[in-house]
């Protein structure tokens, strides 16, 4: 805007609306490309001078207009990774910014060493891959999961099966949180809680919860428990299609 543009306009899978005379931020038209999860932080200022056109459409369609238009990238592999690293292996990007402290796995049922790793930040909660634990004799050949980071010891603590009841928590809180109204959708009143739907990450399905507000923050329980709840990563808040904002996981429970 500062060159002189009305708008500014981003290829994002996310729609723009308006409420009350403010700009807000909806899902896209295609649910399995909707990125609102990602822009959460976008305030209403900035929506009301953006422009999503590709978020009201499916991607097929985006896919035959780029056609017609003898655009190259119609026929381009969709792409999963993240977007500003480009062809590069996400652990050797992490490298670069952030020095790596080889630690040791354990089991988290019985606290026996399983082997070691080269760095929690190669990590997330839920993982599966790239473990490098084979079967043991104490505990046979079920698959490991990464179920919780101790930081403290430099410790990553895993247990075996893709439903173990470690893998999921009901609670989870966070510090501050991006309102993209600028207000938050609770009654002003200490102890306050609404009921919303939630996203852990991106592409998962809305899960109902109770948003109840803190002195340090925000609680956030959910109707059912919610696998894999990384902290760290961003809790992000809907009303239907409205995208309320959100912000990064402090704790589980």
């Amino acid at each position: 805007l500062a060159l002189g543009a009305d708008f500014i306009a981003t290829g994002h899978y996310t729609r723009r609306g308006e409420q009350m005379g403010k700009g807000t931020l909806l899902k896209g038209l295609d649910s399995n490309k909707d990125q609102s999860y990602f822009l959460h932080a976008v305030g209403h200022e900035e929506l009301e001078k953006t422009l999503f056109p590709v978020g009201e459409i499916e991607k097929p369609e985006v896919r035959k207009i780029a056609e017609q238009h003898g655009l190259v990238t119609h026929n381009k592999k969709d792409s999963t990774g993240i977007c500003f690293i480009g062809e590069r292996r996400f652990s050797d990007f992490l490298k670069q910014y952030i020095p790596a402290q080889a630690g040791e796995i354990h089991s988290l049922e019985d606290g026996e060493l399983l082997g070691q790793h080269q760095g929690l930040m190669y990590h997330t909660i839920g993982q599966r891959q790239g473990l490098g634990i084979g079967g043991t004799a104490n505990h046979g050949d079920a698959p490991w999961y990464v179920v919780e980071k101790d930081l403290a010891n430099n410790v990553l603590l895993v247990a075996q099966g893709n439903d173990h009841p470690a893998l999921f928590k009901s609670t989870l809180t966070t510090g501050d949180v991006f309102w993209v109204s600028g207000e938050e959708p609770l009654p002003s009143c200490e102890q306050a809680s609404v009921r919303l739907s939630a996203k852990v990450r991106y592409r998962q399905a809305d899960q109902d919860c109770q948003l109840t507000a803190t002195e340090s923050g925000y609680t956030v329980t959910f109707d059912e428990p919610q696998r894999a709840v990384t902290p760290g990563q961003s809790v992000v808040f809907y009303q239907g299609d409205l995208c309320l904002g959100g912000g990064v996981i402090e704790s589980t429970h």
